[in-house]
């Protein structure tokens, strides 16, 4: 291909003819463009650049016509480089040209926009179609605007800030302290009077966004049906009334009565939804130096000894790297994950109103980034009402981005290795809460089929005495055929063997092949409540999910998580409810004990019909009991950070704890729980809740290998029978019953912590502070996402090095490089200080021997001699095994390690 492009605008027309070499030109043009396979649509649409608005590069048109446009309309100006075509070499972005139609001004900025830092800002937020070699337009002109501003110091003689650099930092501070305007305006006004009378200091909120204004990103408001039947969009768009329910689109424009009537200008929708496009928030990950690289992450590490650390080394991805390996060929695709939670904006006690985020986080990202620091905020359901399985109704737009991210993709620059890429997404599952689950995947969760793996093979049924749902005895199908608790016919429900086995999750075909068998409606379908309804009698669906419309959908091996957060605190709270015999909480009523003799064979635990009253169950703590463990825990200290102060939550006088929150159940229920029933439960009862406690600890670790998970997958049907052999069929409801299936999921999609709800749970709480006005609860938070994401942008160039580091360290927080003493023992350089005045005590004998040898087995430089300790073991007694060699370690290593030193 020549350097030469001039022909591009010469030579078109010869003697009032189509000139031959200008077409062969042409014909090159297109044999270059097609063998770039990531700027072709459907094998053989391109990207016209002809000079009609509507093409100019934007619009793909098939080959042929495209010829047609340019014999006629000739190429768009200035094209000599095709970046659109599948060049490589693009233009040094932000940087003067040969070929400049910009004012003299303008081109003055450009010239000197290499400068700074800001300057790199504002040209990585303009992103790659940022071309001073076009005459700039309105949006343009911002960015123009904001290069001026990074150019001018605050005032003469301050070389530490410009105007833009001074705005940036006030924004970023205030949206990290969560100001409000008014603070906002007040400080303006304050640092006006400090600074000299000609500076250029913003001199309020509004002056400060106005500049900024190029780093937001775009949000489109789209009108609702005040009943959630639809929304006006697409198709729909130009609508005055609901297709479903026929409720009006505007509000009348008089309202009052009498004499006192007004008359609204303008059209005022009833309910309005907010759509952050996801399309430009992924690309502005590729367009700052901070995250570009990170986003290759998920493709350059590799696993240590089969650990599975993040969800690029579980199975899921790798099977969805095989159905489509175009897709994964590209390592910067992106990998999605979405979650959707409501909330109350006006707490408990307030007005009843339930807000919906939908939110989506990206899976390239490292460990430490990844659902940590970058997640978008996608659909704003608007309230008051909770959408319930209308949700896909607000989900059309971001399905059908999603659609178009996989189809086609979007031209994308990366910074990080200064080229052009089609980037392409991928939805890989969605995080919910057990409610949230059916609403997003159509499978009901509230009935005795809540089980969305085990689904119609669920032996789950009512309880005769309190109607509740149970799922009792429903664990012995998970067992090997062979084991002895199949033929057991008197701890569980009596007279029953279990013969079957569970078949298994089914796969993505099956399912659509379900969902299509049965006629199953989408909600958006203007019949589909009708046909829903009456299909949802006879199965455990009640929709055809929105997220099916997407091509790759079937093909997942898990579309949809249990949350381990949700289910976590739900045991816990039935077991701590049961052993504390809570009132009103406790699944140890006279009911169940009806129900325990009915199904099962224990007649020791029926009422004395004589007194009528019931024996006491041996899993249930006395009052002395109870107040010993929860002095115990109101006197607990944990690490600062680690956890929250657990004696608030202890009321002593009525023997009980409350107001714990799903991470005090986390770290109660795996650090706490055995402790505290070791000495009051008889070991046939402790067991299996020091068991169920182990399996949560096991599960939620940072890293899993796969003989790990196959194991916990085949302890923790036995563990739940054990439990069934204690406690009554009413302890079991759906939340013990799923546990048999958590192993499982993060066998096949990584470790937990990428596919639980605390995350979300953090973020939901962050925009709820969003919320400053209380008339506009979605349109508040609109605004403060968008000026949050310009002012987390701009605070990547606020230093140099790396962007991500918190800008001040966390609460007593001490870095080990801060300690200056060299020859301090590493186990005595802890990584935080003291909270609070010093004390000094005298440690009891037994005290100071543990203390005395937590250090020695936990310092790095003593290690070589419990070595040798152990190896002069093994050498006077070979027969020893590891565990006895653990306790001889313990027990004599002190006194050994005191003779051997002194000698």
């Amino acid at each position: 291909m020549e350097d030469d492009r001039e022909w591009m605008y010469e030579g078109r027309v010869v003697n009032a003819m189509f000139s031959n070499e200008w077409g062969d030109k042409v014909d090159e043009f297109v044999a270059f463009a097609l063998r770039h396979p990531e700027c072709v649509n459907g094998g053989t649409a391109i990207r016209c650049p002809c000079t009609l608005v509507k093409c100019q590069n934007k619009q793909f048109l098939n080959v042929e016509t495209m010829k047609v446009h340019l014999y006629k309309n000739g190429f768009v100006p200035d094209y000599y480089v095709w970046i659109y075509h599948g060049e490589k070499q693009v233009h040094q972005r932000c940087s003067s040209s040969v070929r400049v139609s910009v004012s003299e001004t303008d081109q003055m900025v450009l010239d000197s926009m290499n400068h700074t830092t800001y300057h790199r800002m504002v040209c990585d937020a303009a992103g790659p179609e940022f071309n001073p070699d076009e005459e700039p337009n309105a949006e343009a002109r911002n960015f123009y605007d904001m290069i001026r501003a990074g150019d001018k110091p605050v005032y003469e003689g301050n070389s530490r800030h410009t105007q833009l650099s001074a705005a940036v930092r006030m924004l970023e501070i205030k949206c990290r302290h969560k100001c409000s305007q008014a603070w906002f305006d007040d400080m303006s006004n304050f640092i006006q009077e400090l600074l000299p009378q000609d500076n250029l200091m913003p001199l309020d909120f509004y002056s400060t966004k106005k500049l900024v204004r190029g780093l937001g990103l775009p949000v489109q408001v789209i009108h609702c049906c005040v009943n959630n039947c639809m929304i006006y969009w697409g198709d729909d768009n130009d609508l005055n009334s609901c297709k479903k329910c026929g409720h009006a689109r505007y509000k009348q424009k008089v309202r009052g009565s009498g004499n006192r009537l007004y008359i609204r200008k303008l059209k005022v929708p009833y309910k309005k939804m907010h759509y952050f496009p996801i399309t430009p928030r992924l690309q502005r990950l590729y367009a700052s130096t901070a995250t570009a690289n990170e986003m290759r992450w998920h493709s350059e590490h590799h696993m240590e000894d089969g650990k599975m650390c993040h969800p690029s080394d579980a199975p899921a991805w790798k099977h969805f790297d095989g159905c489509f390996p175009d897709f994964s060929f590209e390592v910067r695709n992106v990998r999605l994950g979405l979650f959707a939670d409501g909330f109350q904006p006006f707490g408990q006690s307030g007005q009843q109103y339930s807000l919906w985020p939908v939110v989506v986080t990206p899976y390239n990202l490292p460990p430490d980034l990844c659902m940590k620091e970058f997640m978008f905020l996608t659909v704003l359901v608007p309230g008051p009402t909770n959408p319930k399985g209308k949700i896909d109704v607000f989900l059309q737009p971001l399905i059908a981005e999603l659609k178009s991210l996989w189809g086609v993709g979007v031209q994308t620059y990366d910074i990080s290795k200064r080229q052009n890429f089609q980037m392409r997404a991928a939805l890989m599952w969605t995080i919910n809460d057990f409610p949230a689950y059916s609403m997003m995947s159509g499978w009901s969760t509230a009935c005795m089929l809540a089980c969305p793996h085990c689904m119609e093979d669920s032996d789950a049924f009512r309880l005769i005495k309190s109607g509740k749902q149970s799922w009792f005895d429903n664990h012995r199908k998970f067992l090997p055929i062979n084991h002895p608790y199949r033929r057991n016919t008197k701890d569980f429900i009596k007279n029953r063997k279990v013969t079957k086995q569970f078949p298994g999750v089914r796969s993505g075909d099956e399912i659509l092949q379900d969902l299509n068998n049965r006629g199953l409606r989408k909600v958006i379908d203007v019949d589909a409540e009708v046909v829903n309804a009456a299909i949802s009698k006879t199965c455990g669906w009640n929709k055809r999910s929105i997220f099916w419309d997407l091509p790759y959908w079937r093909e997942h091996l898990l579309r949809h998580n249990l949350d381990v957060m949700h289910i976590e605190k739900n045991v816990f709270d039935n077991i701590f409810n049961t052993v504390f015999n809570i009132p009103g909480k406790t699944k140890d009523t006279y009911k169940s004990r009806d129900e325990l003799i009915k199904y099962c064979r224990r007649p020791q635990f029926a009422q004395n019909l004589v007194t009528g009253k019931y024996p006491d169950v041996p899993f249930v703590l006395n009052k002395s009991q109870k107040k010993e463990v929860l002095e115990w825990v109101k006197k607990l200290r944990f690490p600062d950070g680690y956890a929250s102060n657990l004696g608030r939550c202890v009321d002593a006088n009525k023997l009980k704890m409350f107001g714990m929150k799903s991470h005090d159940c986390h770290v109660f229920m795996q650090r706490l729980l055995p402790i505290a029933l070791r000495e009051f439960l008889p070991n046939r009862i402790w067991e299996p809740l020091t068991e169920i406690s182990l399996f949560f600890k096991q599960l939620t670790s940072s890293s899993l290998t796969d003989e790990e998970l196959r194991n916990l997958d085949e302890q923790i049907p036995v563990i739940l029978c054990n439990l069934e052999k204690i406690f009554p069929p009413s302890f079991f409801d759906s939340m013990e019953h799923l546990l048999v299936h958590l192993a499982y999921e993060a066998r096949i999609a990584g470790p937990v912590h990428y596919r639980w709800m605390y995350p979300p749970e953090r973020y939901l709480r962050k925009i709820k502070h969003k919320i400053m006005n209380k008339a506009q609860v979605e349109g508040s938070i609109s605004i403060g996402y968008i000026m949050d994401e310009a002012a987390k942008f701009a605070s990547f160039y606020f230093k140099e090095g790396d962007p991500t580091i918190p800008l001040k360290d966390k609460r007593n927080e001490v870095y080990l490089d801060d300690i200056e003493d060299d020859d301090m023992f590493e186990i005595f350089k802890p990584p935080g200080k003291a909270i609070g005045a010093e004390g000094k005590r005298y440690l009891a004998d037994n005290e100071y021997t543990a203390a005395h040898l937590y250090v020695l087995m936990n310092c790095p430089e003593v290690q070589p001699f419990i070595d040798l300790f152990v190896t002069e073991k093994r050498k006077q007694f070979p027969n020893l095994n590891d565990e006895v060699v653990n306790a001889l370690t313990e027990q004599e290593f002190p006194s050994w390690f005191e003779k051997y030193v002194c000698s």
